[in-house]
């Protein structure tokens, strides 16, 4: 069957055939699940009833759960370079809630499909992957490139494989823009401090972590929370409702410091986490968790040779030399 070029959801003016970043059969949160309802998009459906579709999960206005609605949009067509995946799997991240919530930097207004990242089974080869997509991942079918695109491990499953991309390679690069995947220029171990050390990336990153050999300070809201990525590799966690979790790792680096600080809070943390750094530390910022502008200690970032650095997956996805 000839597909025909319609307008893509996602590209107000674009077409489906030039775009090819899109579409994913999802398992949700039960959340999610018990407040989505078939939405036929009237507008769009009209235009588009000659052409082949697929089911997607569109964020159809601002808003929480309720405004998840399925519904029928085109048929992804692959751009050069791009292969067609039957999603199996999709994850859900705390992006994802920003987006529809209207506090995510760069996302499209609504409608548009959600989801960044997902599982499925490349209609090529066959072949079971996980992908990233920027925009645009849940729905029955997905075009994307195919560096964005990995196997899923032998003895993973389809939602073991859908919930890797986003956080895991967040965790990765972060390491990297901090300088911390070569070894220590003194011999010992480089230490890093991670907020939210249980959500998605925080886990991650004490995964990876471990495999570096880094010592490893993490703060969570909870004993319990620490526990479990304790269990992981996490050294030293730090309840912040009961420590502040600032002089806690001045006291247990005997003044010294951090090499680097992971941080996805925003407001006056990030002020803090430059006077956790020891000598030349670095501070990675890749979200702002609290909805609050960061403050920056200038005289303490410059007394320190320090330096921040932000961190973006969406923006280095599209750097095909690295993500390849």
């Amino acid at each position: 069957m000839k597909r025909c070029p319609v307008p893509h959801p996602n590209n107000r003016g674009k077409t489906a055939h030039n775009q090819g970043k899109y579409i994913p059969d999802v398992k949700f949160r039960d959340l999610a699940m018990r407040t989505l309802r078939p939405c036929p998009m009237p507008g769009l459906v009209m235009r588009l009833i000659h052409c082949c579709t697929v089911k997607a999960i569109l964020i159809s206005r601002l808003g929480g759960p309720e405004v998840l609605q399925v519904a029928d949009v085109p048929e992804p067509v692959p751009a050069t370079g791009q292969v067609l995946v039957r999603v199996k799997a999709g994850g859900i991240n705390f992006a994802d809630i920003m987006t529809a919530q209207g506090g995510y930097p760069g996302a499209p207004r609504p409608p548009i499909v959600a989801g960044r990242e997902f599982s499925g089974v490349r209609e090529d080869n066959g072949q079971l992957v996980m992908g990233y997509a920027q925009w645009a991942a849940f729905a029955e079918r997905i075009a994307t490139g195919t560096n964005l695109l990995w196997p899923v491990p032998e003895g993973w499953n389809a939602e073991e494989g859908a919930a890797f991309p986003v956080n895991y390679f967040t965790a990765y690069l972060a390491y990297w823009k901090a300088g911390l995947l070569e070894k220590s220029p003194s011999g010992g171990p480089h230490r890093v401090l991670i907020h939210a050390v249980a959500g998605g990336v925080g886990t991650a990153a004490v995964q990876i972590g471990k495999l570096l050999g880094l010592e490893m300070y993490g703060t969570s809201s909870t004993d319990e929370k620490l526990a479990r990525v304790t269990e992981l590799g996490l050294q030293h966690g730090i309840n912040y409702k009961q420590r502040d979790y600032e002089q806690t790792v001045k006291d247990m680096t005997r003044g010294e410091g951090v090499d680097a600080v992971f941080e996805m809070l925003g407001g006056e943390h990030t002020a803090k986490s430059i006077r956790c750094l020891r000598d030349f530390g670095r501070v990675i910022i890749y979200g702002s968790a609290t909805g609050r502008d960061a403050q920056l200690d200038t005289r303490a970032l410059y007394a320190k040779g320090g330096s921040v650095h932000g961190l973006w997956l969406t923006y280095l996805s599209a750097k095909r030399d690295l993500m390849d």
